[in-house]
């Protein structure tokens, strides 16, 4: 089946920055900017210029720092917007202008208060400014999967008119399933692209009901080559779809997904976790990809299959995504087999019997304490069990047992 190429829209500095208390510093946003590029996304869209000053700085800076990746500035279809975004941009490698505007028709009576006839020409006359700036001009439908299709087409096929060769299909407020999702972008794709190869079709897609991610893949499958997206899917009130996600799903789910992507997935890890330490927000420990749970096992069936074969419950390996190694977490779920292995890595050799013995002692303080440590396992066999000592690293256990 052949490959073909997904492109990797990264919003975290921008939409994901607006998650509250995520608010990131330039310095902070440079760090960032130098990690998103390492991990290979495509485009960094780097903030809202004329948002604030501290905005326009960092696209500034941004557009300076990070030359093989194609810098992006969001503005409204507004001239003043389109320029602010342009100044930002002039120091930048690869540039890209990403100017939006809504088209349901509850945002045109209550936010804009403007016709669609109106909302067309703001759109033409944006894009056609836009495009005397920068070398590629995206242009967005705000709230596009609740507009009327019809319309909506309308507003996409001027903005392609004007120059626009990205046009952005938006989810805003998490609204759409995936196969509503995916019959919008096979409609647009058909009526406003059509038999252009310069058009890309790109998806936006906010988590309010938990389909970020469902709702991108199936915008792919359907014709999209743009995924935007954030790492640890940060962002507006349930976050954007998580960068990790989409692309592990594809590089896992290549049967179905034959799609590929520029991300070095090793660098995930390493990437969710600076965003963490940055704005200080932990990630929760279930979150798929990166969650320090993501390859942890507790259950004893879980852990006798892992020790056999990480195939047994693991579908993609710690290390593809830059973890070092997956975790047999030791509960009271746990096994003996988790166990023997925990004391053999420890440097302890225990017979059938010693162990037995070990693991009766070991259940009894699970069943009170949520999480066992290498300390309790060292109690149970040196001071309960007087086992003789059949160690491979004594300095090693010494160690522990006095941590």
């Amino acid at each position: 089946m052949k490959t073909e190429r997904v492109t990797i829209f990264d919003t975290t500095l921008r939409d994901g920055e607006q998650s509250p208390g995520c608010s990131m510093n330039l310095e902070e946003k440079l760090r960032l900017a130098r990690k998103l590029e390492s991990l290979g996304v495509d485009i960094i869209e780097a903030g809202f210029p004329i948002a604030s000053d501290g905005d326009f700085a960092a696209v500034k800076a941004v557009a300076a720092e990070c030359r093989d990746v194609t810098v992006a500035a969001l503005c409204r279809t507004a001239e003043p917007d389109v320029i602010r975004a342009a100044e930002a941009l002039r120091g930048a490698a690869h540039t890209r202008i990403h100017t939006f505007v809504a088209t349901s028709d509850i945002h045109l009576e209550y936010k804009l208060r403007k016709t669609r006839t109106e909302v067309i020409e703001m759109t033409r006359r944006a894009v056609r400014l836009a495009r005397g700036f920068a070398e590629e001009i995206e242009f967005s439908a705000e709230d596009a999967t609740r507009s009327d299709p019809d319309y909506l087409c309308d507003v996409f096929a001027a903005a392609v008119d004007e120059g626009a060769t990205i046009l952005n299909v938006p989810d805003t407020v998490g609204y759409t399933l995936p196969n509503e999702f995916a019959e919008l972008v096979r409609r647009i794709r058909e009526r406003v692209a059509g038999d252009r190869t310069d058009i890309m079709i790109s998806v936006h897609c906010h988590n309010d009901l938990g389909l970020a991610v469902a709702n991108s893949l199936a915008a792919v499958s359907a014709g999209a080559r743009q995924i935007e997206c954030t790492i640890n899917g940060i962002g507006e009130r349930a976050g954007n779809a998580s960068l990790e996600e989409v692309v592990m799903a594809m590089r896992v789910r290549a049967d179905s997904l034959p799609f590929e992507t520029n991300i070095n997935t090793r660098e995930i890890y390493s990437t969710s976790q600076l965003l963490s330490q940055i704005i200080s927000f932990d990630v929760q420990p279930n979150k798929a990809i990166v969650g320090r749970n993501a390859f942890a096992h507790e259950a004893g069936i879980h852990q006798h299959g892992v020790i056999s074969n990480p195939l047994c419950y693991e579908i993609m390996t710690p290390e593809s995504v830059g973890v070092t190694a997956n975790e047999l977490v030791l509960g009271k779920h746990s096994g003996r087999h988790a166990l023997a292995l925990r004391y053999e890595e420890m440097g302890y050799t225990l017979s059938r019997t010693e162990l037995d013995a070990a693991y009766r002692r070991f259940s009894e303080l699970a069943d009170r304490k949520k999480r066992i440590y290498d300390q309790d396992l060292i109690s149970f066999i040196s001071a309960e069990l007087d086992v003789p000592i059949a160690v491979t690293n004594r300095e090693q256990l010494a160690h522990i047992a006095a941590a």
